[in-house]
């Protein structure tokens, strides 16, 4: 602050004696300024390298509250905002369409409690660009401690979202890749938003990357168990919730079909920030195997006879699949001989010609390393086609690298219909 005018002051004074304490008062307020703001600078220095920005405003949060009452020029070059321009104004200016709602709305039951917040939306710029501001957000008390206004840091972290991203999904898609390849894995921040999610979990709920990032966790989950999910996420104790955690549950396909799943979460943690990792396993395929077959099926026992009818396993010769055993019941259902299948590549003599394409992308779908069913019409002992139930799962080599078997399991329900060749 500049000193006193004391020209200025004189005017203003009936005589020199009131002349001097007026004087006297101004100095001791300007010095008093001098040290705030030298205090003020101090404490921006201080938290410099952690935040770009402070802001602070007014107690009231209701509209057309908080007012700004202060910003550093941290803010202005963040933003691209003057100070004369938001002063007076609520941070409200810097949000806009993909400015998240829910964390908007934890932030003012955060602070209506008293309390502190810590998070990060998408803000807007003068200029209307975006950046992502993450924001840590404090009552100011006065000598009573009541609170009177709200301080907040903020930070520009786009660059470090970006890079963390790209960190994640190196760690998953590319560390390792094909031990990693057989995880189906998200992760997810603390607001629950997806921030990565790798190939797997993709095919699994049939959402590209991107419009992965552009909806919440609970947003695949069926309408019943939204509610119960998203309370988790305004916990203020996530370890407690996620870390070490096992679940069973429902996602949704984009197409709308439920994929029962089960799996386990964990916390990671990176700088400034936690992302809550789920490793997922699909149980749909197993179930609705065992489900259909329950339901064709008057008694379970039958059920555990039939579901593995007979069982065969596929190897791979000059890259083309071929049979390496067949299990005893194979020439009962048949009427093969193991011989005349064991080291051959075509399963045209037992598999009805039209289903053969099917079954050899069943075959290669578990040789990409996935899990998986095919339906198909196989010819039995009698020379009548049946429709069979094929569920084939890999086997991996000891470095658990590469699928070298499929292994299969076939079912021969006699509920199938059956046609003469």
């Amino acid at each position: 602050m500049e000193s006193p005018d004391t020209n200025a002051l004189k005017k203003w004074c009936k005589d020199e004696e009131s002349f001097k304490k007026v004087k006297s008062l101004v100095e001791n307020i300007v010095e008093e300024g001098n040290e705030l703001e030298k205090r003020l600078g101090l404490l921006e220095s201080a938290i410099r390298s952690d935040y770009d920005s402070i802001l602070i405003t007014e107690l009231t949060l209701e509209k057309p509250g908080p007012r700004i009452v202060y910003v550093n020029d941290g803010f202005c070059e963040m933003t691209g905002y003057s100070k004369e321009e938001v002063i007076g104004k609520t941070p409200r200016i810097l949000q806009g369409p993909k400015t998240d709602r829910d964390v908007l709305d934890k932030l003012k039951r955060r602070l209506k409690e008293g309390k502190s917040f810590f998070g990060q939306a998408i803000n807007y710029r003068k200029d209307g660009s975006e950046f992502v501001n993450q924001w840590d957000i404090h009552p100011l008390t006065d000598k009573e401690g009541n609170i009177t206004h709200w301080v907040s840091y903020q930070h520009d972290i786009t660059k470090r979202k970006r890079a963390e991203e790209q960190l994640v999904d190196q760690k998953v898609e590319f560390d390792k890749l094909r031990e990693e390849s057989k995880r189906t894995v998200v992760d997810i921040d603390v607001q629950g938003n997806i921030v990565m999610a790798n190939k797997a979990f993709r095919e699994l709920v049939g959402y590209g990357k991107n419009e992965l990032k552009q909806i919440k966790i609970w947003d695949l989950l069926p309408d019943k168990y939204m509610s119960s999910i998203k309370g988790r996420f305004d916990k203020e104790d996530e370890d407690a919730y996620f870390n070490d955690q096992e679940f069973k549950g429902i996602i949704n396909h984009k197409n709308g079909f439920p994929i029962q799943v089960k799996g386990t979460t964990s916390i990671l943690d990176l700088k400034d920030q936690k992302l809550i990792r789920a490793e997922i396993e699909n149980i749909s395929l197993k179930k609705r195997i065992m489900d259909t077959l329950k339901k064709r099926n008057k008694y379970f026992g039958r059920v555990v006879r039939q579901a593995s009818e007979f069982s065969y396993k596929v190897g791979l010769k000059d890259e083309k699949p071929v049979f390496k055993t067949v299990s005893e019941e194979f020439p009962e259902v048949t009427g093969l001989s193991a011989d005349a299948v064991i080291g051959k590549t075509d399963a045209g003599n037992f598999i009805h010609q039209d289903d053969l394409e099917k079954f050899n992308s069943h075959l290669q779908k578990v040789f990409k390393g996935k899990e998986s069913t095919c339906e198909y019409r196989l010819k039995n002992n009698k020379g009548e086609f049946v429709k069979v139930l094929d569920y084939g799962k890999p086997e991996w080599d000891q470095e658990n690298k590469n699928v070298v078997t499929v292994c299969c399991a076939v079912s021969v329900d006699p509920a199938y219909e059956k046609s003469k060749v």
